[in-house]
């Protein structure tokens, strides 16, 4: 949002919260960084939210703030043996000269999410027919785009999920009331999955790791927490010759490695420096991936909006880390059985 809209009277400054309900992708980005393959980097939807916000424009009245994903539905494009998984690949077009192009792996899956946005809205939006007519624009803004690189395809005229229209409802002043409203909001939401933030559990591992093996690293603590690590344990007749149990580290939850942001490789370029750049009119920086451990949890089990949504942030005095950060505490699901 432009500063010039910032000073004017019409800066959004009403909180609200926008659900947009059981969207369905075609083909999204399963690969999401070198390391993992699976559900599209948080990233993707932070840039979604950003586009939309662009597309819309400061007439709309509406400024996003931040994002949270739950996943109904996810169909891997994958060939199934044994234990090994393929990507379904396609054959590009020919080049110009006529010859096959090779083929890139391209990891894809079909989704069906929900999407909930922390807004904020200008006083011409408080109506409710005006909140009502502006969600319908979202939402039709929302069909054209792209989400993590698939394509947002209707709703089946059979589908057999009830149907949840999106909606756009003004935050509530008390904490009650706000607890209230939230718990509502997640229910629509059901049944599902949201990923959240377990970047304690990293720091955790690490610290147990570090007790046996010193020089045990971050890298050694988020390859151990994104696997299953077997062990074998002795039974009391083990002296006698009996073969050992064989048993899984127990797990918190459904933990899995995420990709979270961008660290800076090199310093800030000056736009239009850097040959084959994408955008010529921005500054460029060469980066890599950072990686963090997430946990997919029931939206009915959380307790505030700030353990759902996901937002930007930049660190450092050069901004040289872009990261998705979620506000999630651990101790709210102090009761997740064990896995």
């Amino acid at each position: 949002m432009s500063l010039e809209t910032l000073n004017s009277g019409s800066v959004p400054q009403h909180s609200a919260m926008l659900l947009l309900p059981r969207i369905r992708v075609q083909n999204a980005n399963a690969i999401s960084s070198p390391m993992t393959w699976g559900f599209p980097s948080m990233t993707a939807f932070l840039g979604l939210m950003t586009g939309l916000e662009r597309r819309l424009g400061p007439e709309a009245g509406i400024a996003f703030r931040s994002v949270g994903v739950v996943c109904h539905g996810f169909e891997a494009q994958v060939t199934t043996g044994d234990y090994t998984r393929a990507f379904h690949l396609t054959r590009n077009p020919v080049l110009a000269d006529g010859s096959t192009a090779g083929i890139i792996e391209e990891g894809r899956v079909h989704l069906e999410l929900s999407l909930v946005f922390d807004v904020l809205l200008s006083s011409g939006k408080l109506g409710e027919a005006e909140r009502q007519a502006l969600v319908d624009m979202v939402a039709h803004t929302l069909a054209g785009m792209r989400l993590a690189g698939g394509s947002v395809m209707p709703a089946l005229p059979m589908a057999r999920t009830r149907s949840v229209k999106p909606m756009l409802q003004l935050e509530a002043e008390d904490d009650a009331d706000k607890s209230k409203q939230f718990q509502q909001l997640m229910r629509r939401c059901l049944p599902g999955f949201t990923l959240v933030s377990r970047d304690d559990l990293l720091q955790q591992r690490l610290a147990e790791m570090q007790k046996v093996t010193p020089e045990a690293n971050a890298l050694d603590a988020w390859l151990d927490l994104s696997r299953l690590n077997y062990r074998a344990i002795s039974g009391l007749d083990a002296v006698e010759g009996s073969p050992s149990e064989w048993q899984t580290d127990l797990r918190p939850g459904w933990i899995v490695p995420i990709p979270v942001g961008y660290a800076a490789l090199s310093e800030l370029h000056p736009a239009g420096s850097v040959v084959n750049a994408r955008d010529d009119n921005t500054p460029f920086r060469f980066v890599e991936t950072l990686w963090s451990i997430g946990q997919w949890v029931s939206p009915h089990r959380l307790k505030k909006l700030d353990d759902l949504l996901w937002y930007a942030s930049t660190e450092g005095d050069t901004q040289a880390v872009y990261s998705c950060c979620n506000d999630y505490t651990a101790e709210i699901l102090a009761d997740t059985a064990t896995v």
